[in-house]
Parts: structure tokens; C-alpha cells; sequence
């Protein structure tokens, strides 16, 4: 089940920027594509994500990655990408954990409040088509396409962060959380 993040919870920039929730919408609305960036799934979606992000640049909104890794798993992943649009890190997946979101990529709309107004996880283009809707509608702004031309069939994304894993041995496999976990190199987790 989606829900409103904490106002007071950090997201922070993939330059390190670390301010809380509230800080990051003062003034604007917040669609965040969230991408976990050891899938496989998630790379299909990056040019769809790219062309919906582009086209809110000039609305009175943020838009941009949630990268459930760290700024150099997020750097490496999107490529110049993630500079043109604005880019958190969240190496062990808290932000996304605490809106509920459990596979990737997801799509986020968070209005001032801070309140979340709309999730959708994995690739499902109508429910991606309402949120991003729902934003225009909201911004008196267009709408882009959505399924276009070149965007992947759907498909429910891979999972995160679902309850009812297994725990891990942290002596002898790492933390289990942190990105370099998730990566499948346990060996070289600081967690523990």
C-alpha cells in the first residue's frame, strides 16, 4: 500500500545535497521516476522516463530520478541523464520503502503538502499515463504520450525491498540492503 512519506524525511541529491522532504517541494510538485539500477527491467524504461521527465521541464514541478543506489551506481547507470534532470540517491532504499513501493521502476507524484498524490510500480502505461495526467491537469501543462512509439511492452518490474525476505547472514554475506548487496558482491559491504 502507497503512503505519504514523512515531511521530515531526507532525500538527498546525487551531488550529496541532503535536505528534508518539505525543503525539496517547497515550491514545486515532485514526479520522481524510481529506478533500481542492479535490474536489468529497469534500464528498459530509461528513454520512456526520459521523454515523460523532458516534458515537464518548463511546468512549475520537479522532476527527476529516485536511484535506489549511490551517486556513483546513479552516475554509472543513467549516464548523462542524470544530470539533466534532478537526481536523489537512496543507497538503501528507505525513501522508497516508506512510500511503499516494493518493485521498480515506480513513478511518484508528491505535491507540496508534502502528500503523495499518485504511485504506479513497475511498467504499466496506463496507470503511468493517469499519474502523469493528473500532473498536467494540475499544472495546465501538456501531456506526452503515453504508450509512444519505441516504449517497452508492459511489465511488472522487479522486486524491492519486500517484506518477507529472507534475512541475511551479515557476518558471512553483507548487510543484504545496501546497493552493493543488491549487486551481488557482499564481500565488499561497509554496513557491516
Amino acid at each position: 500500500m502507497y503512503k505519504s512519506p514523512n515531511a521530515g524525511s531526507t532525500l538527498t541529491s546525487i551531488n550529496g545535497q541532503s535536505l528534508p522532504l518539505r525543503s525539496w517541494v517547497t515550491n514545486f510538485h515532485l514526479l520522481l521516476v524510481v529506478i533500481d539500477p542492479f535490474s536489468h527491467e529497469n534500464s528498459w524504461i530509461i528513454n520512456t522516463a526520459s521523454r515523460v521527465l523532458s516534458n515537464f521541464t518548463g511546468a512549475d514541478c520537479r522532476v527527476g530520478w529516485l536511484v535506489i543506489g549511490n551517486a556513483e551506481e546513479a552516475s554509472t547507470f543513467l549516464g548523462p541523464r542524470s544530470d539533466e534532470f534532478i537526481t536523489f540517491v537512496d543507497p538503501d532504499g528507505d525513501f522508497v520503502k516508506e512510500v511503499g513501493l516494493t518493485q521498480t521502476p515506480g513513478l511518484i507524484h508528491i505535491n507540496q503538502a508534502p502528500k503523495l498524490i499518485a504511485a504506479a510500480q513497475g511498467w504499466n502505461p496506463e496507470e503511468w499515463k493517469s499519474i502523469v495526467s493528473g500532473l498536467a491537469d494540475h499544472m495546465q501543462w501538456s501531456r506526452p504520450a503515453i504508450p509512444d512509439e519505441g516504449d517497452p511492452t508492459p511489465y511488472a518490474g522487479s522486486s524491492f525491498g519486500e517484506q518477507g525476505q529472507e534475512p541475511h547472514d551479515s557476518s558471512a554475506s553483507g548487510c543484504g540492503k545496501c546497493s552493493v548487496c543488491r549487486a551481488g558482491k557482499p564481500e565488499k559491504c561497509q554496513a557491516i
